[in-house]
């Protein structure tokens, strides 16, 4: 549903958990601003520990909302380019060699260094950018999901929506 500018709103989440987090996040909704479309709203950075993977690293995690003209589809290209332009690459493989599996073929939670959905991966990131929300549509394709299915799962992700989100 676009607003009456043929704007749409697109709730994104951030997450940081290697080099100078609250600058690559900073940096990040830079460049959304410019490439996705006006940072109307945005959330307080909470430090929180890492989620589907054991490390060391916490992570700093937070949303913005933007008015875009985009599509959800250009949305998700913008933000996977700007993901790479700050440092973020896809772990080699695809699989993890820790991870041992059982004979039913799951991974013990305490091995699971590489959750996946839809093939996504998770580990230490310089930055992460997810779209949760884009107006009211509902995306079910392999690579795109939306309203993002974990989101209600993942405190730190609701946390700094709820914080930015109308009519909560």
């Amino acid at each position: 549903m676009k607003n009456k500018e043929g704007q749409h709103r697109v709730y994104l989440s951030l997450g940081s958990n290697l080099g100078r987090r609250r600058s690559l996040i900073r940096r990040a909704i830079e460049l959304l601003s410019v490439r996705v479309g006006t940072v109307v709203r945005q959330s307080s950075l909470i430090e929180t520990e890492p989620w589907g993977f054991e490390s060391t690293h916490r992570f700093l995690n937070g949303a913005v909302l933007c008015e875009t003209t985009l599509t959800p589809r250009e949305v998700l290209t913008v933000t996977q380019q700007i993901e790479r332009e700050l440092g973020r690459k896809k772990p080699i493989g695809g699989q993890s060699p820790s991870a041992t599996r059982r004979t039913d073929g799951t991974v013990p939670f305490s091995q699971m260094v590489n959750c996946t959905l839809s093939n996504r991966q998770y580990h230490d990131r310089p930055i992460d950018i997810d779209i949760l929300l884009y107006d009211d549509l509902h995306i079910d394709e392999p690579d795109l999901k939306v309203p993002h299915p974990l989101m209600y799962e993942r405190e730190f992700v609701m946390q700094p929506l709820n914080e930015i989100r109308e009519n909560n």
